[in-house]
């Protein structure tokens, strides 16, 4: 489950709690498409039937959407995903809308002269736009425009999902990395930075663990081949057990990304949950709202393999220091970034709409 997956599942699972009754409509390449009960709310799938760009496009999402919308009092869209708004204009919705706006678009400059007129045109329509952090709302040329209905509410995570660690997978993770690594957790994208930590690595022995899996996986560990690594452990993907022992047994979380398609950072929000510190990139979006410098970890220049090495060695040999950085952390999780918080800020936002 990535990091859009599971904002979905934590509003859509505790807003049933609060009595609302919640749809999610998503797109699977797998043939399996019955609608299935998760959490309090229903799961409905629509055949993928192409993917351009990292945009899902479905024939058969139109009719189902359109059902679905029928009936809604609100509808919620997830953006960015092109493909959405043609769905919100070919099925002709009237209902309120909100979006929650998760990024910019950063990598696709050419298709975006193409796709321009038809996001402003589906911006310029929905009722409500949710930004994820104040950061993301100041540096975004987008949401400045819409500021009129932009509304603020941070990502939030509910712990009690999240399973314990049993002694013997603690014990299993210790004996093979031992007592003390630097961990990353996520999908392994273009935008992670995951190249720039490689450099960083260089002339270290600290163990580095990669949890994840993804599209340049192949491309990184033939870098790290390249520069002769021999600290770096990837372990692709895993349970969410094996992610929670190794977020608990882990000395700091790093989250090298260096580009503003980095909104937010569910994993880094996630180390913070359980008391670790981290080391981020200053790139203007929700990733310093989470992690403040000199607070909670500390913030180094996007692209930087120099400043991201000497970060990495303050928190390797100042330990006591770091214990405190993260216990800072998990006061600001609690503070903040709850998942309660998050979801009666969606769900006053969804009476309101529905109200007006």
């Amino acid at each position: 489950m990535g990091g859009v997956e599971q904002v979905i599942n934590q509003i859509a699972r505790g807003a049933s709690k609060l009595g609302v009754e919640t749809d999610v409509l998503s797109l699977t390449p797998g043939l399996d498409l019955n609608t299935i009960e998760i959490d309090g709310y229903s799961a409905h799938r629509s055949k993928l039937d192409v993917q351009v760009a990292s945009t899902g496009f479905s024939l058969s999402v139109f009719k189902r959407f359109a059902q679905l919308a029928k009936k809604a009092d609100v509808i919620h869209y997830h953006f960015p995903w092109p493909f959405m708004d043609i769905v919100h204009f070919a099925c002709r919705v009237s209902k309120p809308t909100v979006v929650t706006y998760h990024s910019d678009i950063i990598r696709q400059k050419y298709l975006l002269k193409f796709y321009r007129p038809l996001k402003r045109k589906f911006l310029d329509d929905v009722s409500r736009i949710v930004a994820t952090s104040p950061n993301y709302l100041a540096t975004s040329d987008v949401l400045l425009k819409y500021r009129h209905k932009v509304s603020i509410i941070p990502i939030g995570l509910d712990k009690t999902t999240y399973p314990d660690p049993s002694l013997e997978k603690l014990a299993y993770w210790r004996d093979r990395l031992g007592s003390k690594f630097f961990l990353f957790v996520g999908v392994i994208r273009y935008y992670k930075g995951l190249h720039i930590l490689m450099d960083a690595a260089q002339g270290t022995n600290y163990p580095i663990v990669i949890l994840g899996a993804g599209p340049i996986e192949e491309e990184l560990k033939k870098h790290a081949l390249k520069l002769n690594l021999h600290n770096i452990h990837f372990l692709g993907f895993l349970s969410d057990e094996d992610k929670i022992a190794l977020l608990t047994l882990c000395c700091c979380v790093l989250f090298p990304s260096h580009l503003r398609s980095e909104a937010f950072g569910i994993s880094l929000l996630e180390g913070a949950m359980y008391g670790k510190p981290m080391i981020s990139s200053e790139i203007g979006t929700g990733t310093t709202f989470i992690n403040i410098a000199d607070e909670t970890g500390l913030v180094v220049p996007p692209s930087d393999p120099m400043a991201l090495n000497q970060a990495m060695r303050y928190i390797w040999e100042h330990p006591e220091k770091a214990s405190e950085m993260g216990r800072r952390a998990e006061e600001r999780y609690w503070q903040h970034f709850n998942a309660d918080q998050m979801v009666r800020s969606y769900v006053d936002l969804y009476n309101d709409l529905a109200g007006s």
